[in-house]
């Protein structure tokens, strides 16, 4: 398997891309620390890990807060003895995030403090553990909107995807001769309760969907699979990358009319 005798922490892992991520991890061996700000989403999935004979924990965090942060890296070293894998994916996404001459400081802030500050504290807790542990592999979830203008407005989410981008880059050299790679996921949109919501009107929806060749938003399995790429050894070489996984939209992006 391929995270066996690993242990992964993943924020964000009661719904979406992270609950995906933590089934699949523990599929392929890996002990998984679920991490969530919602409880009841996190034991859901750690049931769903158990009764499929994986081996996984809950602990609450809001990884914007620099005690939870910390906590959820102590409670992984106690409870399984190290730690090897960090998948920073916990994110937000407001609707009232939009154009820059319209969207509230408060909102601003709120994005920046989970999207950006969030990744921030995971490794400045986390890589610690991973250093103590020998080494291991740090994901962070941005976005392919670190790389290019979003076809609608969301000015606090981009800005905060590209700081994960640029973070994830320093990192990715400051302790890539002590074991640490540090890779940044830049996912598409994805077809998730969260974006299911924000593009709960036809109209919006066809707005984004026009952007994408394939024609549909991703799985978050998709994205999962990219994730257990990066956290596996199959990915020992690649560090500081930009791992997009859209679909074509960063190669084929137009206007719509």
């Amino acid at each position: 398997m391929r995270l066996a005798d690993k242990v992964a922490l993943i924020t964000g892992a009661g719904s979406g891309i992270g609950r995906e991520a933590a089934l699949l991890f523990a599929q392929e061996g890996a002990k998984v620390v679920v991490v969530d700000v919602n409880a009841k989403g996190g034991q859901e999935t750690v049931s769903l890990i158990r009764n499929a004979g994986g081996e996984a924990t809950f602990t609450r965090a809001d990884v914007s807060k620099a005690s939870d942060a910390q906590a959820m890296i102590g409670f992984a070293e106690t409870t399984y003895g190290k730690l090897n894998v960090l998948f920073n994916n916990a994110g937000i996404f407001p609707d009232q995030d939009g154009s820059v001459i319209e969207t509230e400081e408060e909102v601003w802030d709120l994005v920046m403090n989970v999207n950006l500050k969030g990744v921030f504290l995971g490794c400045k807790y986390g890589i610690p553990a991973l250093l103590r542990a020998g080494g291991g592999s740090v994901i962070n979830t941005a976005s392919f909107v670190a790389l290019m203008g979003a076809a609608t407005s969301q000015i606090a989410y981009t800005a905060s995807k590209g700081g994960v981008l640029s973070m994830t880059r320093e990192m990715a050299v400051e302790f890539a001769r002590r074991n640490v790679r540090v890779n940044a996921l830049c996912p598409g949109p994805v077809e998730t309760p969260l974006l299911a919501a924000l593009l709960s009107d036809p109209a919006r929806r066809q707005r984004r969907l026009v952007h994408i060749p394939p024609g549909r938003l991703a799985r978050a399995r998709e994205i999962a699979q990219a994730a257990l790429f990066l956290a596996s050894d199959e990915s020992s070489y690649i560090n500081g990358a930009t791992f997009t996984v859209d679909g074509g939209i960063t190669a084929a992006y137009v206007t719509a009319e």
